[in-house]
């Protein structure tokens, strides 16, 4: 019986980790695979990325937009409940045996509050993982709760699900996929990606990514504009700055993203998405990698380039020896891009080791979701930990 597998994504970022995940899984003669879209991949504001999606190869079977009004938690609590509404109709038409989920967005708490009402099992990817700079954080440990399979990128990870109460047989230790991408997926040229982007790197380059910090009290625009400060010290440094995600806040960043770039035409571009293969060329050629996505504490070290890590958000996640931690402020930040762009740092980067890595991530996951017997999912009974 060929098995019915539902992937979510909401953000260009995720669909270049699942996508890796759903091609392997469509290739399968005992597995259909169905894509639902929504959030950001819906917003032309963000790219409209789920044209990367179509550009993949892949049919959306379902588009559930979520309509993000405003720049506020309110807003997004709006938005939330748009989004169990359509998940729960796109789950009626689809009737899929499982969902698979990455991460820790809100779009995908309430994906699996809605696939947990309909009694379809949750396969949770990156669980067990801490960003306590970010409401993102309790949002994962949420979904954990609701999953039935776990996926994890460390074993320290999968021992943190299994604290949570996790059955240890449904946890496995897959290593992260976008590392495995990394070393796996074609890039461009150089040459290739500067005319794509239609930017010249120069001699010296760095790509920034700066989200907000959603349980930091401070202005995120404010903190943003620490950042580009200590940027304008390094005037011989050429910068592309990618869009944050929607989260609260996010619109203020990125006014001033474009305004920044406006300013700077000659050494910095502003692009709402690179997508999966112009990010991961991206890496292949920039000095250094600056902001506070995930990326660049999980994926970025094993390009062996520096990661500069700025202010609270990534706080708690297991990293590497070429991650530089700051904090918001302008003086800490010019220190930690001075350093990331050093012969010093370029060292540190080249002998680090990223914890992250396993040379057979997507098989692990392939197999998994596609062979786990089903109905051993079906109940969760609570782990307790002797002692």
């Amino acid at each position: 019986m060929t098995r019915k597998i539902a992937i979510v994504t909401g953000t260009r970022a995720e669909w270049g980790l699942l996508s890796g995940i759903a091609r392997s899984l469509d290739s399968r003669d005992d597995v259909t695979v169905s894509i639902i879209a929504t959030n950001m991949h819906l917003d032309p504001r963000y790219g409209h990325t789920v044209d990367e999606i179509i550009a993949d190869g892949f049919t959306v079977a379902e588009r559930v937009p979520m309509d993000v009004e405003g720049d506020s938690e309110a807003h997004r609590v709006k938005a939330m409940a748009r989004c169990m509404s359509g998940m729960a109709d796109a789950f009626s038409r689809l009737r899929p045996d499982m969902v698979v989920i990455l991460g820790d967005r809100y779009e995908m708490l309430a994906t699996a509050s809605a696939a947990l009402m309909m009694l379809i099992p949750i396969v949770h990817i990156a669980g067990g993982e801490i960003s306590e700079g970010a409401v993102d954080d309790s949002i994962r440990h949420a979904i954990t709760k609701m999953s039935a399979l776990h996926l994890t990128a460390t074993e320290k990870y999968r021992n943190r699900v299994i604290q949570l109460g996790e059955d240890p047989a449904r946890v496995i230790n897959t290593g992260a996929i976008g590392v495995y991408n990394l070393a796996n997926e074609p890039v461009m040229t150089r040459e290739e990606l500067e005319a794509s982007i239609g930017f010249s790197l120069g001699g010296r380059s760095v790509l920034v990514t700066y989200h907000p910090a959603t349980l930091d009290n401070g202005s995120p625009a404010g903190k943003f504009d620490m950042l580009t400060d200590a940027l304008d010290r390094f005037p011989d440094v050429n910068v592309i700055m990618t869009y944050p995600n929607n989260d609260a806040n996010g619109r203020e960043i990125i006014d001033r993203i474009e305004s920044y770039a406006a300013g700077n035409p000659s050494r910095v571009r502003a692009i709402p998405s690179l997508g999966k293969r112009r990010y991961l060329s991206a890496l292949h050629y920039v000095d250094a990698v600056v902001g506070n996505s995930s990326s660049g504490i999980v994926e970025v070290p094993s390009m062996h380039i520096p990661t500069v890590d700025i202010g609270m958000r990534q706080q708690g996640r297991l990293r590497s020896e070429s991650v530089i931690h700051c904090e918001d402020d302008t003086d800490e930040i010019a220190l930690a891009i001075d350093l990331a762009l050093s012969d010093r740092g370029r060292e540190l980067a080249r002998a680090a080791t990223n914890p992250y890595y396993k040379p057979d991530t997507l098989r692990l996951i392939t197999e998994t979701i596609a062979t786990v017997p089903l109905e051993s999912l079906k109940v969760k009974h609570f782990h307790d930990i002797d002692g």
